[in-house]
C-alpha cells in the first residue's frame, strides 16, 4: 500500500506554479503536466490554499505560492494535503489472538517502531524545501542532478 498520490501531485502542483508564475497556470494547465484530471487538481490546490501554501482568487484563472519556495517544506505539503494523521503512518492489523502471546503483545512491541519510523520520515520531509526541488527539477532538465 503507498502513500496517497495526493502528496506527489501536490509537489508537482507548486511546482508547476513557481516555474510558471510569469504565465496563468490555470487547473488545465497544470492538469496536463501531471497526467489527470482538472478536478483532481481544484481539489488538491484547494487543500493548499487552506494551508496557507497557494493564493487563488475566486473568479480568476490560476493560482500562484503565497510564500517562498525556500519558506515552504515538503512536511508543510504533506500535511497540507492530509496523507496520513499522527502516528498513522503504517497500520495495524485488528483482532489478534489474544490466546496467543505474540497475538496478544504484538501492537504493544510493532506501535513504538511504526510511530518512530514516522517521525523520522516526516524530520527527512521537514529539511527539504519546494525550492531544493525546484532547483532539483531544473538540474535534472540540464542533465545535473544534484543530490541532498
Amino acid at each position: 500500500m503507498n502513500i496517497s498520490s495526493r502528496f506527489a501531485v501536490a509537489i508537482h502542483i507548486l511546482s508547476v506554479l513557481e516555474m510558471n508564475k510569469a504565465g496563468i497556470s490555470t487547473s488545465d494547465y497544470i492538469a496536463e503536466s501531471v497526467n489527470t484530471n482538472p478536478v483532481v487538481i481544484r481539489r488538491i490546490v484547494g487543500m493548499l490554499s487552506k494551508a496557507g501554501l497557494v493564493e487563488v482568487k475566486p473568479g480568476v484563472a490560476g493560482a500562484k505560492l503565497a510564500k517562498h519556495p525556500a519558506e515552504i517544506t515538503l512536511l508543510d505539503i504533506y500535511h497540507a494535503v492530509h496523507v496520513v494523521q499522527e502516528d498513522s503512518l503504517f497500520s495495524i492489523h485488528e483482532n489478534s489472538d489474544t490466546k496467543c502471546p505474540v497475538g496478544k503483545h504484538i501492537q504493544t512491541a510493532i506501535v513504538p517502531v511504526f510511530s518512530a519510523a514516522q517521525k523520522a520520515m516526516e524530520n527527512t520531509l521537514h529539511e527539504v524545501s519546494l525550492e531544493e526541488i525546484i532547483r532539483n527539477i531544473y538540474a535534472s532538465a540540464n542533465g545535473t542532478l544534484n543530490e541532498k
